[in-house]
């Protein structure tokens, strides 16, 4: 355990204080997420886990992991304080994103949880999101209780030597489903918003996302097994195949094959799992982003709003 209110940084590298790396209307997330107006994310720096191949690794950790497997400071992001954090948000909403979509900010949820009600105070009035590897203790969830109206955690594998081995959190598979089950129970309690009746609304959404790894495909299985013996009809699932071979060290080095692919929806077929989406297999790294930049995706993909070297993009 750290103190981060003295200055301590934990596994993720932060401390207490909010660092955020990008803010931006995102049309690439589900459809119920993404909706009309596109989804408003915050991209917030650090992270509690330390996946090899990272795919946003320049401000999930920026630097290399130490050789104990920890997190080093200098990821990609600047300290925010609350008033700078409702502005955007307000921003977000004013530019027409359908929701309020927090990435990675596990490790920063007292903060966060304090932003929310001072930006639902300012005039917020587009639903909260809460986008997370899941990596979380279940009572750390507890400050988002009524301020959240859509989940979108990760479930990354039930495999403890795949959770070691790509992950750098052997705990991550009995961490993980403890944490959804948190949600979920968060979730059904909503004021108005029962789990079993979702809409298609952002804040009536419920997701639990896999990306499936080549060569590993017994770790999807058991994802997708958990998925149907304790979410189906209280969540969706969300398959992704857009594994990259990026990272260092001891990673998978290719993407993911049609055969893979062909094998783990006829898996959806055999667990009865209807509810959800799934990708498409094109393999490609075009779509991968770079936080240095203003605008980090594709252009189709995203418009700027915020960002950590420039503040306010033009809004």
């Amino acid at each position: 355990m750290v103190n981060r209110e003295a200055g301590e940084r934990g596994f993720c590298g932060e401390t207490a204080e909010l660092r955020l790396a990008s803010a931006s209307i995102h049309r690439g997330e589900e459809p119920p997420i993404t909706g009309r107006g596109g989804s408003g994310t915050i991209f917030v720096s650090g992270c509690n886990l330390g996946c090899v191949f990272c795919q946003n690794y320049q401000i999930s950790r920026g630097n290399p992991l130490s050789a104990e497997g920890r997190i080093l400071p200098g990821a990609m992001g600047r300290p925010v304080e609350t008033g700078e954090f409702v502005r955007i948000c307000l921003a977000l909403q004013e530019q027409g994103a359908e929701n309020i979509n927090m990435v990675t900010g596990s490790h920063a949820a007292p903060a966060l949880a304090a932003g929310l009600d001072a930006a639902f105070r300012a005039g917020l009035t587009i639903p909260a999101l809460w986008n997370s590897s899941a990596y979380e203790r279940p009572e750390a969830l507890e400050p988002l209780r009524g301020r959240i109206r859509g989940w979108l955690p990760d479930l990354k594998t039930l495999d403890r030597d795949v959770a070691a081995r790509f992950f750098h959190a052997p705990d991550y598979p009995e961490a993980a489903p403890a944490a959804i089950l948190r949600m979920l129970d968060i979730f059904a309690g909503t004021p108005g918003r029962q789990a079993q009746g979702m809409a298609d609304a952002p804040e009536g959404v419920f997701i639990i996302r896999h990306l499936v790894l080549p060569g590993y495909l017994e770790s999807t299985r058991g994802v997708l097994r958990w998925f149907a013996e304790h979410a189906a009809g209280r969540a969706r699932i969300s398959l992704m195949t857009q594994y990259t071979p990026v990272g260092q060290g001891d990673i998978p080095g290719r993407y993911v094959n049609q055969a893979e692919y062909e094998t783990v929806l006829k898996w959806l077929e055999e667990f009865d799992i209807e509810d959800g989406f799934y990708q498409e297999l094109v393999p490609g790294s075009d779509w991968l982003p770079d936080f240095t930049r203003q605008n980090p995706f594709l252009s189709g993909l995203s418009t700027p709003v915020w960002h950590w070297t420039e503040g306010f993009c033009g809004v």
